[in-house]
């Protein structure tokens, strides 16, 4: 890998970690606004969210791109407060990311949250435990699970942007070049050698994320069956005696 490559492999790695971070500090109270409250507005949110799942990324990332602009709002704010363009920047890709990558941090953890059976947190509650204990104490253990999931899906998904990062990023070196755009320019340059080598890194990181969340899937359905099944014994075993 040359110079330029690792630069942009520390990037993409730094992009990620920071999206991830972010996402997870804001996803957590908007997924559990969405599995607990009954609103009108909620199947909008809901619906807000999913959408970078089936809207193109170049749709998302052209909007965006007017948005950061400095004649758009948005980015006259920004570089009012900052001093700096907002447009093709590493704050703007970060940005890009946070929207681009949010259903997939938000939905596991509101399933997560929507199996969680409301008497416990009802009788953690008559104990006197207040909401952030009730949460810290009691859902968090059960959906550390799905934290895990949806840390290790928001992070995977940003490594392969590609789209929204070029629109609102551009290709700046050690700034806003990510790994998918270095493949992209080897590709174009036909540096099929320089583009195998990326290609493998990209694959290979993907089996191995997805066995991981899949992994972990199965282990909280094997622990959700075990505790199902020795529920139902107790029953048993009180009517017995």
């Amino acid at each position: 890998m040359s110079e330029l490559d690792w630069l942009a492999t520390i990037t993409t790695l730094k992009l990620a970690g920071i999206t991830t971070i972010i996402l997870l500090a804001l996803g957590t109270p908007l997924a559990w606004w969405l599995s607990r409250f009954e609103s009108r507005w909620r199947v909008v949110i809901e619906a807000l969210v999913a959408l970078p799942l089936v809207l193109p990324p170049t749709v998302l990332g052209f909007y965006l791109l007017l948005a950061f602009s400095p004649d758009a709002l948005p980015g006259q704010f920004w570089q009012s407060i900052t001093g700096t363009q907002l447009a093709f920047s590493f704050s703007a890709i970060v940005i890009g990311s946070l929207f681009y990558s949010l259903p997939f941090v938000v939905q596991p953890l509101q399933k997560a949250f929507e199996q969680i059976d409301q008497n416990v947190l009802d009788k953690a509650a008559m104990l006197g435990a207040s909401k952030f204990d009730r949460f810290f104490s009691v859902v968090l253990p059960l959906t550390k699970t799905s934290f895990i999931t949806a840390a290790t899906l928001g992070f995977a998904h940003t490594v392969g942007e590609f789209g929204v990062v070029l629109m609102i990023g551009g290709n700046i070196p050690d700034e806003t070049r990510v790994l998918s755009i270095a493949l992209f320019d080897h590709v174009e340059a036909f540096n099929y050698s320089a583009a195998h080598q990326l290609s493998g890194i990209l694959l290979i990181g993907s089996v191995i994320v997805l066995s991981v969340v899949y992994l972990l899937n199965y282990k909280q359905q094997y622990a959700q069956a075990s505790r199902s099944k020795h529920a139902s014994k107790v029953p048993n075993a009180q009517n017995n005696g």
